[in-house]
């Protein structure tokens, strides 16, 4: 028997020490909670991508009263983008939720159906993609890659060889 200790880094800042470029991004993703659909579970969550040609997509969660129909905000903003920026590829993304409308922001970490689909462009664009996370209401993660939070990961090359 052999024993893996699998680690990840994170870096966790204040939205005040981020470099301008990704507290703008952040900024977007906060303002995307606000168009969420969630009359059911009463959690906003907006997501915010940024493209090497500095557009910015924005996705939010959007919720059906048959549960499994409705569509997590990381997914929506990244099908967004593969819909309609195609060869253009993605830098960054940015998460951030609130319960209820006072939206107060609180820590949320995308759910594995977006970490695979993130990973799936990861993986199409042979190049990393950053990520920012809120981490409290006044903090964030960022992740260095989507492959960071999928340590055993399942790819393309694995239906390819």
């Amino acid at each position: 028997m052999k024993k893996l200790d699998l680690k990840i880094f994170i870096e966790e800042y204040t939205v005040n020490e981020l470099p301008e470029a990704d507290k703008d991004l952040f900024s977007k993703a906060k303002q995307a909670c606000e168009q969420a659909y969630a009359p059911y579970s009463n959690f906003y969550v907006g997501a915010a991508i940024l493209l090497e040609n500095g557009t910015i997509v924005l996705g939010n969660n959007q919720e059906n009263a048959a549960y499994p129909s409705g569509m997590c905000a990381e997914r929506t903003a990244i099908y967004a983008t593969g819909a309609n920026h195609r060869g253009q590829k993605i830098i960054a993304i940015a998460v951030a939720a609130c319960k209820g409308t006072d939206y107060t922001f609180i820590p949320v970490a995308p759910c594995g159906a977006c970490r695979q689909a993130m990973l799936e462009y990861e993986s199409k664009q042979d190049q990393l993609i950053r990520l920012i996370l809120q981490s409290g209401d006044n903090a964030c993660y960022i992740i260095p890659s989507i492959s960071t939070l999928l340590p055993l990961q399942f790819t393309r090359k694995n239906l390819l060889g």
